[in-house]
């Protein structure tokens, strides 16, 4: 199967994510794979994290918040049910996603039709 066309979503919970949360939605807005949703489920933040997401003016981020907080979980599981992509990509809200991560990851399910799973590694 080709993914190079395919719809991917994003599923990033948040919850008292101000310090890093720009930058976070940056690296996936610069994404060189474009065709995504990116859901932004805010789980009840007590801090500046609903301003900053709602600063973007973006038609793939779909945002959604939990009343309270529910916990990343319950905020993950929203978001999978939310998604309609072909392949979901999963985001933490203090994380920043190198630019062709999404190229990258889609190349890898395309070489290996047996592939479930696909993470990245971690550089600080």
């Amino acid at each position: 199967m080709s993914y190079q066309n395919v719809e991917c979503s994003v599923v990033m919970p948040v919850y008292n994510a101000e310090k890093y949360l720009k930058k976070s939605i940056e690296s996936i807005l610069e994404q060189s794979y474009e065709k995504f949703e990116f859901i932004i489920i805010d789980d009840g933040s007590k801090d500046n994290s609903a301003q900053i997401i709602k600063s973007f003016n973006d038609k793939r981020i779909k945002y959604f918040k939990n009343d309270v907080n529910k916990g990343i979980i319950y905020s993950l599981n929203r978001g999978v049910k939310i998604a309609s992509g072909d392949l979901i990509f999963r985001m933490d809200s203090d994380d920043i996603s190198a630019q062709d991560r999404f190229k990258k990851q889609i190349k890898c399910f395309e070489d290996d039709d047996q592939l479930a799973l696909c993470y990245s590694w971690v550089k600080y």
